[in-house]
């Protein structure tokens, strides 16, 4: 029996889901495009240019998936590879450069991103 939702959750599930999407689709866009700024990112991490269109066509699909209802068996595979994308982008950039502390502003997709999951993980279980 699935549990009655209310309003105020549905409010910040959405809410939660929508900044995370958008900021999943914000590197999507220029990984597809293979934008300058981010063919420069991928030499100095030492990363082949080629994973560019794919990463980025990896995260267009995943935003989309977590913003269509009714589907949450394939939610979780979108979970799962962002929690896989943002933490291999944070350890890539320390092993290579080092802590910077501009990697703190990663903390608020994470959090979005984990309070989207624990509220589909709440209503979908």
């Amino acid at each position: 029996m699935k549990n009655i939702i209310s309003k105020r959750d549905k409010i910040v599930y959405w809410v939660c889901t929508g900044l995370f999407s958008a900021f999943m689709l914000s590197s999507a866009i220029p990984n597809l495009m293979q934008a300058q700024e981010w063919t420069e990112i991928f030499k100095a991490l030492g990363y082949p240019l080629y994973l560019l269109p794919f990463l980025g066509t990896a995260k267009l699909l995943g935003a989309i998936t977590l913003l269509i209802p009714g589907i949450p068996r394939l939610k979780e595979w979108a979970y799962a590879g962002f929690t896989f994308n943002l933490s291999g982008a944070i350890y890539s950039g320390i092993s290579v450069g080092g802590f910077d502390p501009k990697m703190l502003v990663l903390l608020v997709p994470i959090g979005l991103g984990l309070v989207s999951y624990l509220y589909h993980r709440k209503y979908t279980a």
